[in-house]
């Protein structure tokens, strides 16, 4: 049996009368893909803000590597262990790919802000660094100003910055985005090739992605969770069919 290193129980999140999240339960296990489908409106994001702290859940529970983190602050559930990428990118244009990276390691040191120092003070910092963008494989493109690298390149970068904080779970929040087949089939392969050390979630349209990539599926209609299962137990439900796959699916 797989280690869970997230596991979410019974969140519910209410806006007023509209519960965008209800009862739903999610377990993130080392080296499983665990994709969350639905069509837009259907709590996918909020559920994603509910694990990553960005939002308060109304009920429910939250533990990451077996400590309860609900109600707690983004930066502490961070620094516990969980990485997010958004689907807009948090990259400093300006700066290089390195730089990007490197701060992004140096995020989760002590004094982060001191991060002048000379260099040979910050080694573990420089090794999350390369190793990240080694995994994201970017270190090609070390030296390439952010601004100036493709779009793929860009979420690739994301993805880079999030490793480099050494998370035990991440949540990704659609990285094919906007992506061609070619920038898309790079993606699969680098998140096929990281999720052995992670446990990853995965909110994403592309429904070929998704069917390469996850281990469990679960499909979310207006704020509850209709089915959830493999991706071939999910494709074979009816329910799922009418509700969002259609006919190709």
């Amino acid at each position: 049996m797989s280690e869970v290193l997230l596991s979410a129980k019974n969140l519910v999140k209410r806006f007023g009368g509209l519960a965008a999240v209800n009862d739903v339960s999610v377990d993130l296990m080392r080296n499983h893909i665990h994709a969350v489908i639905g069509p837009n409106g259907a709590g996918k994001s909020t559920l994603t803000n509910l694990l990553s702290g960005d939002l308060p859940s109304t009920s429910g529970s939250v533990t990451l590597g077996g400590t309860n983190i609900t109600g707690w602050k983004p930066e502490k559930i961070s620094a516990q262990g969980l990485g997010r990428s958004y689907q807009k990118t948090n990259i400093f244009l300006p700066f290089s790919v390195w730089e990007n990276v490197r701060l992004a390691a140096q995020s989760r040191q002590p004094f982060a802000a001191h991060w002048l120092k000379r260099a040979g003070q910050f080694a573990s910092i420089n090794e999350r660094a390369e190793k990240a963008l080694e995994l994201a494989g970017l270190t090609a493109r070390k030296n390439s100003i952010a601004g100036t690298i493709s779009h793929g390149e860009q979420r690739q970068l994301e993805i880079a910055m999030t490793l480099a904080t050494e998370p035990q779970v991440l949540l990704l929040d659609e990285p094919l985005a906007g992506m061609g087949v070619a920038e898309a089939e790079r993606m699969v392969a680098l998140l096929l090739n990281i999720k052995k050390d992670h446990g990853i979630l995965l909110v994403e349209h592309d429904m070929d992605a998704v069917f390469a990539l996850a281990d469990k599926l679960t499909v979310m209609v207006n704020g509850q969770v209709i089915a959830s299962g493999t991706p071939a137990e999910v494709r074979a439900d009816a329910g799922v069919q009418a509700a969002y796959l259609g006919e190709e699916h």
